[in-house]
């Protein structure tokens, strides 16, 4: 399987496009050694987010890694942020700009087609099928884009991030009601900070899914990985860290949920 999904019982979704790892072995063999490390993944979503089963969420998450193709840019490779340096749809360079291929080996036109077919359409189809599942049966439903990155990039914006970057497409991806909530429970604490539609307004998914009117509240949330791992490799996940963010998050996604049942 391309992905890892399991379906939920209650109207709501967690997306996360950024965990895989996984590479093609002949795609590997043309990678640098510095791809090796899988340095910008979004690591250990999956178990900081593990409440979100027990709340009875749709969960849905990639199994090949964003160097192979990045599942939350479009398909056309457009630039989400026009003037800002960004990496592509299939990207050819890591966050600290290191190549990630071997001279003369990124793919060309015709690879990328290749792979938005056989990777990129079927996490996306997984995901619209859910949706309109979940629509079915509940009318409304919260699509949790779940991201994280390390506090520090130079790259793509000036000294350390907020804790947590929430994106709603300035406000387009979701009800105004519903941002603000989260914005309400969010300032209910003072341990972490964040920001709304910062460096960080929400991807494709967010973007592309989010639809209001429809029934469709889409919010990315973009969190520092301090605040559950080690930013360093081995990139490890440390329990004793996550467990003082977690009830904050579990918070934001009960009020998410209480919001679209009402």
């Amino acid at each position: 399987m391309d992905y890892n999904f399991k379906a939920g019982r209650v109207p709501l979704l967690v997306s996360m496009p950024h965990v895989g790892t996984d590479l093609p072995d002949d795609v590997a063999a043309r990678l640098a050694p510095c791809a090796l490390a899988r340095a910008d993944t979004d690591w250990h979503l999956a178990e900081l987010y593990a409440f979100a089963e027990e709340m009875g969420a749709s969960m849905l998450s990639a199994r090949w890694s964003r160097y192979l193709i990045d599942l939350n840019r479009p398909p056309e490779d457009t630039n989400l942020y026009p003037g800002q340096d960004t990496t592509g749809l299939c990207p050819v360079d890591t966050f600290g700009k290191e190549r990630l291929y071997r001279a003369g080996m990124e793919p060309g036109e015709a690879e990328v087609a290749q792979r938005l077919a056989r990777y990129w359409h079927p996490y996306h189809a997984q995901l619209r099928a859910e949706l309109d599942r979940l629509l079915a049966l509940h009318g409304r439903v919260v699509l949790w884009d779940a991201h994280s990155i390390a506090s520090r990039v130079p790259r793509f914006f000036e000294g350390r991030l907020p804790d947590l970057n929430f994106g709603t497409a300035d406000g387009k991806s979701c009800s105004l009601q519903l941002e603000g909530a989260m914005i309400q429970a969010a300032n209910a604490q003072d341990r972490f900070s964040f920001i709304f539609n910062g460096r960080f307004k929400g991807g494709h998914i967010t973007r592309r899914y989010g639809d209001p009117a429809a029934g469709v509240h889409a919010i990315q949330l973009e969190m520092c990985q301090c605040l559950y791992m080690d930013e360093a490799p081995p990139f490890a996940y440390r329990p004793e860290v996550a467990a003082q963010v977690q009830p904050l998050l579990r918070h934001l996604l009960e009020t998410a949920l209480e919001w679209v049942r009402r």
